[in-house]
C-alpha cells in the first residue's frame, strides 16, 4: 500500500516563502515578483494511468449531514459534466487529458454510509484500506475514496496531510485497486486543511475567504479531494507523473501548492471571482450551478501551473 499526501507540501510553501517578506517593504508587485513561476516538471515514469470511463465509489465515514454530501458528490459529477458556465469544473478537470493517454471520464459510483464508525473514531491507514475496499464492485476501473468526518482521527491528519491516496488489493483493469481518503478539517484543524477559508496556521496572516458552500469543512475538502483525485488518475501507482520520490512526491495538484488564480503569492491565493451576493469566493462552477474553489492544475503542455481565472 502507498499513500501520498499534500499537507507538508503547504506548510513548506507558507514557510519558505514567508520568510523573505518584509512587512515594511513588502508590496503586491513584488510578492508577486517572488513567486513568478518557474518551468516545473513532473516526470512521466512510464507506468500505467486511469484513463477512460473510471468509477468513483464513496465510502461516507461518519455522520456527513445530506447537505455536507450533496456538496462533495456534486463536485465529484461536475468533473466529467462539461457544464457550460464558465469556469467550470468540468474544464478544470480536462487538464488531466493533456497527460499520456487521453481522457478521463468520471462518474459516481457505489455509496455507503457507516454511520455507526464501524472501525472506530481512530483509523490507521490499514483501516482505510479496508474501508476503501468495502465500496468495491469490480465492474470498471474505479478510485475508491474514503471521507472521514469531523470527529473521526486518522494517522497524520493534521499533521502531516490533509488527505492521500494510494493503492492495493486488486482492481478490475489493472491489477490494482486505486484509493484516496479526505478528511473533515473543520474542527480539527481549519488553518491547515481549509486555507484559504480559514486563516493559515503558518506564514502571512490575511483575512479568510468565505467558503462557496457556507461550510469552511467540506469546502476546505473539496480542495483536498481535487488534489488527491488529479493525483491518483495522473500517479495511481507510484509510478505515473511526479517530481521528487515515492514516498513524498510533488503530483499534478500537489506541485501546485497554494495557487487557486492569477497573482497568487504566500498567503494570498490569487485572483479569484467574488459572488457578489454571498460574498464568496469561487472559480468553478459544477452541477446544479454549485461554486467551488479549486486549486491550480500542472499542465504538461505549458509545465506550468494552470488556473481558472
Amino acid at each position: 500500500m502507498a499513500f501520498t499526501s499534500h499537507l507538508a507540501i503547504w506548510v513548506t510553501f507558507f514557510l519558505a516563502l514567508s520568510s523573505f517578506l518584509s512587512p515594511c517593504t513588502a508590496t503586491m508587485r513584488k510578492l508577486s515578483a517572488l513567486v513568478q513561476q518557474q518551468p516545473l516538471t513532473l516526470k512521466y515514469h512510464k507506468g500505467p494511468l486511469l484513463k477512460g470511463n473510471i468509477t468513483v465509489n464513496v465510502v461516507w465515514y461518519g455522520k456527513f449531514s445530506p447537505i455536507q454530501r450533496s456538496i462533495l458528490v456534486d463536485f465529484v459529477q461536475s468533473l466529467s459534466s462539461h457544464h457550460t458556465t464558465q469556469p467550470s469544473v468540468s474544464s478544470w478537470w480536462q487538464t488531466t487529458e493533456r497527460y499520456r493517454g487521453g481522457p478521463c471520464t468520471v462518474a459516481v459510483g457505489n455509496q455507503i454510509l457507516d454511520q455507526t464508525y464501524s472501525l472506530g473514531r481512530t483509523l490507521t491507514d490499514q483501516k482505510l484500506a479496508a474501508l476503501a475496499a468495502k465500496a468495491s464492485t469490480g465492474r470498471n476501473a474505479a478510485v475508491n475514496v474514503v471521507l472521514t468526518d469531523a470527529d473521526v482521527a486518522v494517522d497524520g491528519f493534521c499533521m502531516s496531510r490533509c488527505g492521500s491516496h494510494g493503492s492495493g488489493g486488486v482492481g478490475r483493469k489493472t491489477g490494482r485497486l486505486a484509493y484516496a481518503w479526505v478528511g473533515n478539517p473543520g474542527s480539527q484543524c481549519p488553518g491547515q486543511c481549509a486555507w484559504p477559508f480559514h486563516q493559515p496556521m503558518y506564514g502571512p496572516q490575511t483575512a479568510p475567504l468565505v467558503p462557496p458552500n457556507g461550510d469552511v469543512g467540506v469546502d476546505g475538502m473539496v480542495i483536498s479531494l481535487a488534489t488527491v483525485l488529479a493525483g491518483a488518475v495522473t500517479n495511481p501507482f507510484e509510478n505515473g507523473y511526479f517530481q521528487g520520490t515515492r514516498d513524498a512526491p510533488l503530483e499534478a495538484v500537489s506541485a501546485c501548492a497554494g495557487i487557486f488564480g492569477k497573482g497568487a503569492y504566500p498567503g494570498y491565493p490569487g485572483e479569484v471571482v467574488w459572488d457578489k451576493t454571498t460574498g464568496a469566493s469561487y472559480n468553478a462552477v459544477g452541477v446544479r450551478g454549485r461554486k467551488y474553489l479549486l486549486p491550480a492544475m500542472w499542465d504538461p503542455q505549458t509545465s506550468t501551473c494552470k488556473t481558472l481565472v
